[in-house]
């Protein structure tokens, strides 16, 4: 099981150099632990950049996903996580879901590196 981060929806929607890479890494839907947090920073972010209506299905689409929804388990771990590792809320959320479903976490963000259980697929550049 993966969770998948927003940077790598991201990354696969707009077809970057590295969307091939991650599409190779991003697990079967069964597979495939989509945070609600996740579906919130992907709706606002295709709203903005491509439109409500790919915005709708792509939110659609990670539907047939697991969606992990933020309950008190994982805020409270969360918070753990957030002073541990001085990670942003939605980080510390992604982070705790993975945590929480003894998943690991892919994602392109750089500042999740080096954390225990953390695939990170590097974008060019070196961030």
């Amino acid at each position: 099981m993966r969770v998948i981060d927003t940077s790598v929806w991201i990354e696969w929607l707009v077809g970057s150099t590295l969307s091939k890479k991650l599409a190779r890494e991003i697990p079967e839907k069964t597979e495939c632990i989509v945070p609600t947090i996740v579906q919130l920073e992907l709706a606002k972010w295709l709203a903005r950049e491509v439109g409500e209506d790919q915005a709708d299905q792509m939110i659609a689409y990670t539907q047939k996903c697991v969606v992990a929804s933020l309950d008190t388990r994982i805020a409270l771990l969360a918070a753990d996580l957030h002073r541990q590792y001085k990670l942003a809320t939605a980080d510390a959320v992604v982070y705790a879901t993975a945590r929480e479903y003894a998943a690991e976490l892919l994602t392109c963000d750089a500042h999740f590196e080096n954390l225990p259980g953390v695939v990170v697929v590097r974008k060019s550049g070196g961030t």
